[in-house]
């Protein structure tokens, strides 16, 4: 079966980052996405990898004559548009949204930015650190006697980038099916890690959050909710929130101390943390696996990267894909009737022929531009 969004055009302007991991996304449920590449050796956003699977790609060098004009026709058939430049750059190329929404006005215009496309620090550069500085999420993040911990790019980037990118064309691709009119995405982490961060904002106007590190249920300040390190030197993950999974939790471990009856009263946290931590040091990680996997104790083992595609839940459920030799994440989420699929990794430029005398460039027009250097 064809994907959900078979049918769909997206062209993606090579970047890093957000812009492709959305792209990857779109292209997993059945978009045509092409993908146009830069000429420029070593380029970050230079494709081969495996967020870039399921596109076609076409390399162009857009500051040569005519290679801007292969964009314009490939969006004058396309149903959105994926830009991650700074702002005013695709308006510099002659490819700003008032030039492309003139020639196609259904086409919906995705903009991704760190900033935005407006304010004070639009044209500053930045990094996912960065953005989710500026959100309060990062300041909540981490060990109490420690700056802030970064973490991996998926608060700022994917989270509040990728996914809200990814959103948004849809919501605006619904909307042009029914007006007829294209519009502009601005989508930018900032606005969306803060976006993700909105329970916590609730939280802290209703006194439920303490607003330094390592002292609220949900950062690691409870002992009950946290990561904890066992004999082997491997960790385990606990999360035994709600009270009866809790009283499992302790059951389970042999826990008959009261002092671990006083569940919720926050001055007991720090010792009983230190307890729980002893505890949890004295067997190995697969022991504890033995014990509470499966359980409703609020379990599960900390795997890393190469062990996760291996653990029965992952295999049962086939989390991962091989593709191209590559084992990789699956897409998700999961539709009954109109999955998505994990397609073939093209290479940069792969497809710039084949697209090329799709538009209807003829063979001496293709090699006219291979000559000035505006493709491949």
């Amino acid at each position: 079966m064809a994907g959900p969004l078979s049918g769909f055009t997206i062209v993606e302007m090579a970047g890093i980052g957000p812009g492709p991991f959305c792209a990857m996304m779109l292209a997993d449920m059945g978009a045509d996405v092409i993908r146009v590449d830069r000429l420029t050796p070593g380029f970050l956003g230079g494709g081969g990898t495996v967020v870039d699977r399921g596109r076609r790609s076409i390399a162009l060098d857009l500051k040569q004559p005519g290679a801007v004009d292969v964009v314009l026709r490939l969006l004058d058939g396309a149903d959105a548009l994926i830009e991650g430049f700074r702002p005013g750059v695709m308006e510099r190329l002659g490819l700003g949204p008032d030039v492309c929404l003139a020639r196609n006005r259904r086409l919906v215009y995705g903009r991704m930015t760190g900033w935005g496309q407006d304010g004070p620090l639009a044209q500053a550069a930045g990094h996912d650190l960065n953005y989710i500085a500026l959100t309060g999420a990062l300041h909540a993040m981490g060990e109490a006697d420690r700056p802030p911990a970064p973490p991996l790019h998926l608060v700022g980037d994917m989270g509040g980038g990728a996914m809200m990118l990814a959103f948004g064309l849809l919501c605006a691709l619904l909307e042009a099916g029914r007006s007829g009119q294209g519009q502009v995405v601005d989508a930018a982490i900032c606005d969306g890690a803060s976006l993700l961060a909105t329970t916590y904002h609730g939280k802290l106007r209703d006194g439920d959050w303490v607003n330094r590190r390592q002292a609220n249920m949900l950062d690691g300040g409870a002992h009950f909710y946290g990561c904890y390190a066992c004999a082997d030197g491997k960790y385990v993950s606990i999360g035994a929130i709600e009270p009866q999974f809790y009283r499992l939790l302790l059951e389970r471990c042999g826990i008959d101390d009261p002092e671990f009856q006083r569940q919720w009263d926050r001055a007991q946290w720090p010792a009983l943390r230190a307890r729980l931590a002893t505890l949890i040091a004295g067997k190995t990680r697969d022991e504890w696996c033995a014990l509470l996997e499966g359980s409703d104790a609020c379990f599960a083992p900390v795997l890393d990267f190469e062990e996760a595609p291996d653990h029965p839940q992952h295999r049962a459920r086939a989390s991962f894909v091989e593709t191209d030799g590559i084992r990789h994440p699956a897409p998700a989420p999961r539709l009954s009737r109109t999955p998505g699929q994990a397609r073939p990794i093209p290479q940069p430029g792969q497809h710039t022929e084949e697209l090329l005398s799709g538009l209807g460039w003829s063979p001496s027009d293709i090699q006219a531009l291979r000559e000035r250097g505006a493709i491949a």
